[in-house]
């Protein structure tokens, strides 16, 4: 009985410290990932293709688009949309209705436009564990981490593959709590250098746009 005892404790000293491992392994994958983030100044450009499906609201589309990131600007163009940030201000152009709606986005409004978002404070937002490995659409090696907020913000889940030799995502899927899915796989990552300009709407390219005020 001593013994069995002895056995027992072993067991859960050899559990918790397998959960710590993992948790130290995913904590340090993600900071590397981070850091090649950064490397980025001048900015980076994100080729990508995005399957968003949601089986309860009868939703499936995807399409293909280009992410244009420099610090917290970005500039997103899909084949539905275009849009800027600033870092304060989001404006989104439809082409089809020639609107463009204004806003002041924050939480998960924003990190749906831009996923990479969450890595800025994700030791603080996030709970993380290493989930394992797993081959990307580039056949790379990857790591497989899967993330859950600590506090309930539309996000319900973020699974990320980073692959082993850049540290750099290869995709990333997002559960939402209202049953959407996103999944995004990035074709190409490359470094630009663009100018902040960029990232501010051009009312003068789009003479003919509403603009509509949502602040």
């Amino acid at each position: 009985m001593k013994n069995k005892g002895i056995s027992i404790v072993i067991v859960l000293l050899l559990a918790i410290n397998a959960v710590y491992s993992q948790k130290t392994d995913a904590t340090a994958i993600l900071d590397k990932t981070i850091q090649k983030y950064n490397d980025f100044a001048t900015g980076m450009e994100i080729g990508f293709a995005a399957n968003i499906r949601s089986p309860q609201n009868n939703i499936s589309e995807s399409f293909e688009g280009t992410l244009l990131i420099k610090g917290d600007k970005l500039l997103l163009t899909t084949p539905d949309a275009l849009s800027w940030f600033n870092g304060e201000t989001l404006w989104t152009y439809m082409p089809r209705t020639q609107e463009v709606n204004v806003s002041n986005p924050g939480g998960s409004d924003l990190q749906s436009i831009n996923p990479l978002l969450f890595l800025q404070n994700y030791k603080k937002e996030f709970n993380v564990s290493y989930i394992g490995e797993s081959t990307s659409s580039n056949n790379r090696m990857a790591y497989d981490i899967a993330l859950i907020p600590k506090r309930k913000d539309g996000i319900e889940k973020i699974e990320l593959q980073i692959e082993k030799s850049t540290f750099l995502p290869s995709k990333i899927v997002m559960t939402m709590e209202n049953d959407i899915r996103n999944n995004i796989t990035v074709k190409e990552i490359k470094s630009v250098n663009v100018p902040d300009t960029k990232f501010v709407f051009p009312e003068k390219e789009f003479p003919d746009a509403e603009i509509v005020d949502l602040r």
